[in-house]
């Protein structure tokens, strides 16, 4: 029988993690299969709370991905509008606006969710 307590303890997440194996193939609308599901929430949230992994760095992803697809500088001014704005955006000297977030995501296909998280610019006297 599994005892289902909050998960409070590195042990209690490792035990917790053996229950969900132990029962892993129960059938739902039973009585394992709610202890399934009442673990899986429990080990989720409790996931989430120490294992936290931060937003990327939507510059850092632009050039991640236009290194995996080979894209220099010149095609983001198509995005952009010019190679300066280019060089202002990828410099952290100006901050994206909501089209260049839609170009990026049609031509990158980067998740509007990075585009939009929020970074430092380099120098605060420059703004979108």
């Amino acid at each position: 029988m599994v005892d289902i307590k909050p998960i409070k303890t590195q042990t209690d997440y490792k035990k917790a993690l053996l229950d969900i194996e132990a029962l892993w193939d129960s059938k739902r609308e039973t009585q394992d299969g709610d202890k399934l599901d009442i673990l899986v929430t429990l080990v989720e949230k409790y996931e989430e709370k120490m294992f936290k992994i931060d937003a990327p760095d939507p510059i850092e992803t632009i050039k991640f991905a236009m290194e995996q697809k080979n894209m220099s500088r010149l095609e983001l001014e198509k995005i952009f509008g010019s190679k300066s704005r280019v060089s202002e955006v990828l410099n952290k000297h100006r901050k994206l606006n909501l089209r260049m977030m839609r170009g990026l995501h049609n031509v990158l296909k980067i998740p509007y969710e990075i585009l939009a998280e929020d970074y430092e610019l380099q120098d605060s006297n420059k703004s979108s």
